[in-house]
């Protein structure tokens, strides 16, 4: 059975750097097949801007599956597009109808600027991950390390929580650019776990402190970022690392 194919017109933006001024740019595609993925869509816009001796379109992306969250494109006002618990690269072109107009921008937020066109530095997840995203306590070996009982609830949050791809949907989606559902699910996965408590206090501690110093806004508690996350990471997270942060500052 052939797929359907659809034409479509691209609004995407164009910016060439952090320090420019980027602007959108119409483009048009004809006989698109519905079964293709949003980024074979961008593929083939950029075979063709290549082919006419034009710039091609900057854009994140490495394994495809949903797993690495580079693929951070804001879609007609979604991020990740219009569908729910995919990331870019899972999002399919059946989700759009003939002759639409689709219109692509990266993530807007003072702590992901602009590389070029729809890439974003992202770096600054990394810097809070240092401030005390790890366990660096000795656990022991992997055998050690199973030997210790975790009720079955528990490690099932966590585990929840570690799917977590840190792709920064909830920062584009906050009207405050929060990075809350982030931290509170980096926290939580370790928070949650007996191998985790040792350093407890202080990794809410500084991962709050060096998220506000990287300039991300506080909780806009709209539920916006549990709406588009492509993980569907639950606010609950958000309670617990209030909760961390507040056992932590009364002990200091």
């Amino acid at each position: 059975m052939s797929s359907k194919t659809i034409n479509i017109k691209l609004k995407v933006w164009r910016q060439k750097d952090a320090t420019t001024k980027g602007k959108f740019e119409n483009y048009e595609l004809s006989e698109i097949s519905t079964a293709s993925s949003f980024l074979e869509m961008m593929d083939v816009l950029n075979e063709k801007l290549v082919g006419e001796g034009n710039e091609p379109v900057a854009f994140d992306h490495d394994c495809r599956e949903g797993i690495c969250g580079m693929c951070s494109l804001f879609v007609n006002g979604h991020a990740h597009g219009p569908d729910t618990l995919v990331t870019t690269c899972q999002l399919h072109m059946r989700k759009f109808k003939d002759d639409e107009t689709i219109t692509i921008e990266p993530w807007r937020a003072g702590g992901f600027p602009v590389i070029k066109d729809l890439m974003v530095d992202r770096n600054a997840f990394e810097k809070i991950m240092q401030a005390g995203g790890f366990v660096s306590v000795s656990t022991g070996g992997v055998p050690d390390a199973n030997a210790i009982p975790i009720p079955k609830k528990d490690s099932d949050e966590a585990m929840d929580a570690a799917s977590c791809i840190g792709c920064g949907a909830c920062v584009a989606t906050c009207k405050n650019s929060s990075a809350m559902l982030f931290v509170s699910a980096k926290v939580s996965q370790l928070a949650l776990l007996p191998q985790g408590k040792l350093e407890a206090s202080r990794r809410a501690k500084n991962m709050v402190a060096v998220m506000d110093e990287l300039g991300f806004g506080n909780c806009s508690n709209t539920g916006a970022c549990e709406m588009e996350c492509p993980k569907g990471i639950s606010l609950a997270h958000i309670a617990r690392l209030n909760r961390e942060f507040l056992v932590a500052t009364i002990k200091e």
